[in-house]
């Protein structure tokens, strides 16, 4: 098992995703476990961003359905168990295989309130080696209009890692 430094990490955002983007890399390199990877990934996210990651974590592309997630490993309050494509914001992206973000969750069409004190959230798809939709990344806050393109920058980034890594 590998072990990452725990150094504090920079204020910055651009910055502060760098440094976990390889801080994951690190704990998870040689990890054949999809579920230990998205576990580790979703642990030190949520840690890396307590003030605005609300709810943290993963749902997977349910391979026996095809077209409906199921939660995989999370950080946070109770998660919707399972998800269809195209329903919510979890399903949107599914559907789309493109982040979205989302302002004010409660604008959004058919979102899925898992947790009513969630205000804003953006979702980011994973992708296999073959690039098929493998799970997406959802991340909730309590605060609205929480999440920027630096955000995405930064999720988009590390889950390119999840699946691809050595």
């Amino acid at each position: 098992m590998a072990e990452a430094a725990r150094a504090e990490l920079p204020s910055d955002v651009d910055e502060r995703y760098a440094a976990l983007r390889a801080q994951i890399a690190a704990v998870i390199a040689g990890e054949p476990s999809r579920t230990a990877r998205y576990a580790t990934a979703a642990s030190l996210l949520a840690e890396a961003f307590p003030a605005r990651f609300f709810w943290t974590g993963f749902y997977l592309v349910d391979e026996a359905k095809g077209d409906e997630l199921v939660v995989g490993p999370y950080q946070g309050t109770l998660g919707c168990l399972r998800i269809a494509f195209g329903k919510g914001v979890c399903g949107a992206v599914a559907a789309q295989r493109k982040t979205i973000i989302v302002p004010d969750v409660h604008a959004f069409p058919g979102h899925i309130a898992c947790d009513s004190r969630s205000n804003s959230e953006i979702v980011v798809p994973v992708f296999d080696a073959h690039g098929a939709l493998a799970a997406v990344l959802d991340v909730d806050s309590t605060q609205f209009d929480a999440f920027s393109a630096a955000d995405q920058a930064g999720l988009e980034a590390i889950c390119g890692d999840l699946l691809t890594l050595p």
